[in-house]
């Protein structure tokens, strides 16, 4: 199943989309793709619905975040060897764990703002993995029993604030509009294996970045046992599971994002974002 929330910015409604690309309304059956919506008995209990039962929503539809109130938005960073190898950086021994602020959270086409000050703001293609069963002391073997979905996820990311700034990578990852997430959430059942999924980005028509998930240090079951030792995971919380090669810091000169450039993102089977770039005011 194809999950998403449609509708302007705080007033976003359930959906689904069926097996022709139309845009079905779920407010009958769910009040919101969110947590209490992720676990396998809610989850098979849309699946079982006949989508063509459920109303058809006419029109351009902007769609908002692929989950809502999220709980915790968790990022791993140096997940792919070649990214680490182009930010001079050591491969990690265990996952790296940072977080990124919910108030980064925004629709998948939604527009990005640079803010004030910013020359150094970055692209990351990622995979989200949306969590559907609360879990904690899981076992990689168990952990993708926990998965409700996958998503397309931009990490993007202000260098200097990252990096020069005293404190951890959380300033420079939670930047208002920094964090776009769908345009729709995957049901696991229908991505299949995590690891065989083809990504790339794209700035103004160009090609920036090209990877595969099967290049990931720490596989996504790997991250969730990891971080389940630690911290519970809820239901509708978000990992973001790291970026391959290319952007913009590791580019020599590096090339940063500026106010009229458009960003364009992919993952097999997950759909395509894009992101016009603004400056904040």
């Amino acid at each position: 199943m194809k999950l998403v929330r449609y509708g302007a910015e705080g007033q976003e409604k359930p959906g689904i989309i069926d097996a022709d690309g139309n845009l079905r309304d779920l407010s009958a059956v769910v009040s919101d793709i969110d947590g209490s919506a992720l676990s396998k008995a809610s989850l098979a209990k849309l699946s079982a619905l006949d989508v063509n039962d459920l109303p058809m929503v006419q029109g351009d539809q902007r769609f908002g975040a692929c989950v809502g109130s999220i709980g915790k938005f968790m990022c791993i960073g140096l997940n792919y060897s070649d990214h680490a190898a182009e930010s001079n950086l050591p491969i990690p021994d265990h996952p790296i764990l940072f977080m990124k602020a919910t108030s980064a959270v925004v629709g998948a086409n939604d527009t990005v703002f640079l803010p004030r000050g910013s020359e150094t703001s970055d692209w990351e293609v990622e995979l989200g993995v949306v969590i559907g069963e609360k879990c904690k002391y899981v076992s990689e073997e168990e952990a993708l029993d926990y998965v409700a979905g996958y998503c397309v996820a931009n990490d993007v990311s202000e260098r200097t604030f990252q990096t020069k700034l005293t404190g951890q990578w959380t300033k420079g990852k939670s930047c208002d509009t920094f964090g776009p997430i769908g345009p729709w959430l995957v049901t696991a059942d229908e991505v299949g294996d995590p690891q065989e999924l083809d990504m790339w980005l794209d700035v103004n028509g160009k090609r920036m970045q090209t990877g595969s998930t099967s290049t990931m240090i720490f596989t996504v079951a790997k991250i969730i046992s990891h971080l389940s030792q630690m911290m519970t995971l809820h239901p509708g919380d978000v990992i973001s599971t790291g970026t391959p090669p290319g952007v913009g810091m590791g580019m020599k000169p590096p090339v940063y994002l500026k106010k009229g450039d458009v960003m364009s993102l992919s993952i097999s089977k997950l759909g395509t974002q894009t992101q016009n770039v603004d400056q904040d005011a």
